[in-house]
């Protein structure tokens, strides 16, 4: 049980930096670690590390798809995508950062020595810089970058 061990500090830390930044994902995940750690840790903790994130990819690409899904996007705003040199930039930089995203998780599970600057770099981002930590959405701000767009 981390109850009031350095751990437990840590995620009070980013629960009051998801506060301070009115980042309610933040703050969520937080607490979910929370009751995590006070019911079954050693039981739910082993399947938090190796499902959630295939979780988070799941329920991010259903997110992505639901505009075709619900007919929002069709058939042929899809073909129309290739039309355009905005779309064809969004869909090569949405390739590649696709592919940086297969490689990012191979080092993570090649390399754990990473994940901790990455993890402090990811909640410093969301707390301060109103980030989000997702795949899809850094492959839009790369394209609005390369777009000139804000």
């Amino acid at each position: 049980m981390m109850f009031f061990s350095s751990t437990f500090f840590v995620l009070l830390l980013f629960a009051i930096l998801g506060l301070i930044s009115k980042n309610t994902t933040l703050s969520i995940s937080v607490v979910c670690l929370f009751f995590l750690s006070f019911i079954y840790p050693n039981l739910l903790f082993p399947w938090v590390e190796k499902y959630a994130l295939k979780a988070g990819i799941l329920i991010l690409t259903i997110a992505v798809l639901e505009p075709i899904a619900s007919g929002k996007i069709n058939v042929r705003d899809i073909f129309n995508s290739f039309t355009h040199w905005q779309s064809i930039l969004g869909i090569l930089i949405g390739v590649f950062v696709s592919w940086l995203g297969g490689r990012g998780v191979s080092l993570m599970s090649h390399q754990p020595s990473v994940v901790t600057g990455l993890l402090v770099g990811t909640i410093l981002g969301v707390a301060f810089f109103k980030g989000v930590p997702v795949g899809p959405l850094i492959a839009a701000g790369l394209l609005s970058l390369a777009l000139g767009k804000f």
